[in-house]
């Protein structure tokens, strides 16, 4: 087993709670339990002798490895084929899409041989909390159970298992037709035991779970090019959504790097208020309001809440049941990926400013009149309040978009943001006749625009930049002409989108920003940002240049793994980096999909 598989090696399964990576040579090296943001129990990726894995694989090390999802679905299947035989494991987890908070999650294995003999291997390895806490184990014929301090784990099934220290082995050698199955249950400390697994139970779920996708896929609407990738981004938005408050997370993992071997090592199991803001736009373009509809209700939430830090309204990220406080600490016990340390739980980027953030909610929330969804008295009151302060507050300089280390300065996106939120409370309460200091809010939209092009403009790049004073290009405000400051096709963007050619643009893929103009005060570098690429591609189907953005996109499906999903960013080898996946870069790939797509259809109607 390679100690650190690429990134890119692994599907992707989860229950709509919790999620686990599932690398393409049968190991599942990340889960955390009972949610996203809990500790881990399985982080081989982060530490492969203390992190804790589970495999179940063929014992034979040569062979092919395919790996593929059931098609619209979230059930992952990986092939091995040798001349002795062909084996699948089949692996998946029993969606609990409710809205109540589960306390028990399970992992489900199914081994099986389709020609020849297969003989299978067993090691499972639990680590429970970030590999801190020990375990006791017991082991019975009717499996094992891993008891720590907080958490019991049951391992059931049809493998006979043999003690390994705290750990569990096993093997099982199949004939071509026969199949066994394991799982995995997180429990809370010392619950009694799942029922036994049975082949039909398992294979009743296996086809529950099925449907379930299909179905939930088929109510999209989209009916465009690219469906495949399309519905694959939906999925894996989905399953990065935690279903008791209907909140994304911006990734299932953490500390995940954007350099091998570099600091910039995040965790993204958090929602950000800016990804899923933007989500609602894309779910709703699919057809998914219901999705749309729900986290729109988190973030009006939040806005009521006004748990922001140091009096301000909201902050930027909050767990995914709302909670503001993320403290971030340093696993000092474990090496990082590939040697990529430190590794670090939670997120101290929760405490900056970034005001871009009031912008994103705006153009978020403001998207639910499509849905009949629009603030009652007591919300409109707390959005108004929320656009009040920032009249008084937007002129400040903060940590920006990319939540930079190297100190505030008067970025050029935040204040696009700003402009943002005026405009579109301003349309919701002239279409819904509410009160509104609009006269007050008028003279800050308009102040910001002019600020905007006077102090955010380079003459000598010819484009916005992305500070006031500077020359540094940003792709951040490629979303410019998306939430309209300005036109698409204007003078002004235009020479600002080939000014991003020129600097942020290497063969298609785009970088945020360069970090040796524009220090970020952090060490090391960073591949191009996949997110950015997505949204050059939406700038350039609206600025009319349809051959360009198309090429664009299609090459950058080159750069999805073998199953459709995308990291953070693109490394130099065309390697993926960063936390995997990023709902932020699906959902992007989604919104360029569908401007590409409806801009190609209007071309074709004129032809």
């Amino acid at each position: 087993m390679d100690r650190y598989p690429p990134i890119a090696d692994h599907g992707l399964i989860g229950d709509l709670q919790t999620a686990a990576l599932v690398s393409s040579h049968g190991v599942i090296d990340w889960f955390a339990a009972p949610r996203f943001d809990s500790p881990s129990v399985f982080a081989a990726m982060l530490d492969h002798d203390g992190g804790g894995y589970f495999l179940l694989a063929p014992e034979s090390p040569e062979g092919t490895w395919r790996q593929l999802y059931y098609p619209d679905t979230a059930v992952l299947v990986t092939r091995f084929m040798s001349p002795d035989g062909v084996g699948e494991i089949v692996d998946y987890m029993p969606v609990q899409p409710g809205p109540t908070a589960s306390d028990r999650h399970q992992l489900v294995r199914v081994a099986r041989t389709v020609r020849g003999t297969v003989r299978f291997e067993l090691a499972c390895r639990p680590r429970f909390d970030y590999g801190r806490a020990g375990h006791r184990l017991d082991l019975t014929p009717e499996g094992a159970a891993f008891h720590s301090p907080g958490a019991t784990a049951y391992l059931q099934g049809d493998f006979p298992l043999e003690q390994d220290g705290h750990d569990v082995r096993g093997a099982l050698t199949l004939k071509a037709g026969e199949a066994a199955a394991v799982v995995f249950t997180m429990c809370p400390p010392d619950a009694a035991p799942p029922p036994p697994p049975t082949t039909e139970g398992i294979t009743e779920e296996i086809w529950e779970n099925i449907n379930y996708w299909q179905l939930w896929v088929r109510t999209s609407r989209y009916r465009g090019r690219w469906t495949e990738m399309v519905y694959r981004s939906a999925i894996t938005l989905k399953l990065l959504t935690y279903a008791p408050s209907g909140a994304p997370v911006a990734a299932a993992t953490m500390g995940l790097p954007e350099q091998i071997g570099g600091e910039r090592n995040w965790d993204y199991r958090y929602t950000w208020v800016r990804d899923g803001s933007l989500s609602i736009r894309a779910l709703l373009d699919l057809g998914f309001a219901d999705e749309a509809t729900r986290f729109i209700h988190w973030l009006g939430d939040r806005l009521q809440a006004h748990e922001g830090m140091d009096g301000e309204p909201l902050q930027i990220m909050y767990r995914v049941d709302g909670d503001p406080h993320l403290t971030e600490e340093i696993l000092e016990h474990f090496e990082g990926y590939r040697g990529s340390y430190p590794v670090r739980a939670g997120n101290a980027a929760a405490d900056q400013l970034q005001l871009d953030i009031y912008g994103e909610a705006l153009y978020g929330l403001a998207q639910g009149r499509e849905v009949g969804e629009h603030a009652g008295y007591h919300g409109w009151k707390s959005l108004a309040a929320t656009l009040d302060w920032l009249a008084d507050s937007w002129d400040r300089p903060d940590e920006g978009i990319w939540e930079t280390r190297g100190g505030r300065r008067d970025f050029t996106y935040s204040r696009v943001m700003c402009w943002t939120a005026f405009d579109r409370g301003l349309k919701l309460a002239a279409e819904f006749s509410r009160p509104a200091d609009t006269a007050r809010w008028t003279r800050a939209r308009d102040e910001i625009l002019e600020q905007v092009m006077q102090r955010g403009w380079s003459e000598k790049e010819q484009a916005l930049v992305q500070y006031y004073g500077g020359d540094v290009m940003d792709a951040s405000l490629l979303l410019a002409p998306r939430v309209g400051f300005l036109s698409p096709r204007s003078p002004a963007w235009l020479t600002t989108l080939d000014a991003m050619d020129r600097v942020l643009v290497s063969d298609s893929l785009v970088y945020r920003y360069d970090p040796q103009a524009s220090p970020d005060g952090l060490q090391g570098s960073e591949g191009t940002f996949s997110l950015c690429t997505f949204l050059y591609v939406d700038a350039l189907a609206r600025a009319g240049r349809l051959a360009e953005a198309r090429y664009a996109f299609e090459k950058m499906q080159t750069y999805a793994n073998h199953v459709g999903l995308f990291a953070e960013e693109i490394g130099p080898s065309g390697e993926q980096l960063g936390n995997f996946p990023q709902a932020f870069t699906h959902l992007s790939l989604i919104m360029a999909a569908t401007t590409l797509n409806d801009a190609l259809d209007r071309l074709w109607q004129r032809v």
